[in-house]
């Protein structure tokens, strides 16, 4: 709610109520969970600052029918010109799109090896993976990577290494036995779905903050709607998401 000049939350605690300040001025992205409320004023002062509001499930997580995320952008027309300009300059070459496509993915593959090997938070929670198991796994992806000749293609081998992913995080941790359902049903899975929905909210935040409309997508196609947030979050899901979720599953940790 808007009082005093504020954006503020507002809880009832038995007898009093309880006033929490929103610093708007220094906010990017405000997710309201199951129950929450927001007052008029209060998102036209969330849009007057550049606030991207999101409403989720519990735990942060947007679940609004299974696989799409709800988010209220602030009318602005403030934000910078630059980067869309610049992500339109090869959007409607197909060649170039595949092109950026294919650097995604590399990208994303030098950060999962980066991470996977280097990270001293993974390495300290005992989460050492076999480097030559990773290796073999990297340089069949860099392969596949160079010979797409679509985005289908790239999406395909993607896929197929996420399942090697899978396999290798489950052995690495201790997990056991482990077949990826987007349900849930078991702790890997539920961290899984939970930290991608994070990631998405992320993604979906950045390419606000850049001005890039979430249509222009390099590898999910022109149809999917949030397509590029896909595209972004795919750029850190395998190498963070994916091992934490295993080594919390296996620890029985909570969503907090």
């Amino acid at each position: 709610m808007q009082k005093d000049g504020r954006v503020l939350y507002l809880t009832q605690a038995q007898d009093e109520y309880q006033y929490w300040n929103i610093p708007i001025a220094n906010t990017t992205c405000l997710l309201l969970g199951t129950g929450t409320s927001v007052t008029q004023a209060a998102m036209r002062m969330l849009a007057s600052a550049g606030v991207l509001v999101g409403f989720t499930g519990t735990g942060g997580t947007p679940l609004f029918a299974g696989t799409e995320i709800e988010w209220m952008t602030p009318q602005s027309e403030y934000r910078p010109t630059e980067y869309l300009q610049g992500w339109m300059s090869f959007w409607f070459d197909e060649a170039k799109r595949l092109t950026v496509a294919k650097q995604f993915q590399i990208t994303c593959l030098d950060y999962l090896e980066r991470c996977w090997t280097k990270d001293r938070d993974l390495i300290a929670a005992g989460f050492v993976v076999a480097a030559e198991d990773l290796d073999l796994l990297v340089v069949a992806q860099r392969k596949a990577i160079e010979s797409a000749a679509s985005a289908g293609d790239l999406l395909a081998a993607e896929a197929l290494t996420t399942k090697k992913l899978y396999r290798l995080a489950a052995r690495t941790s201790g997990y056991g036995s482990f077949a990826r359902n987007h349900d849930g049903g078991d702790p890997a899975n539920d961290f899984l779905n939970h930290g991608n929905y994070l990631t998405y909210g992320l993604a979906a935040t950045t390419l606000w903050a850049l001005g890039i409309p979430h249509a222009f997508a390099v590898m999910h196609g022109k149809t999917r709607r949030g397509a590029l947030v896909f595209d972004v979050a795919d750029l850190v899901k395998d190498a963070l998401i994916l091992p934490w979720s295993f080594f919390f599953g296996q620890q029985g940790a909570t969503d907090q």
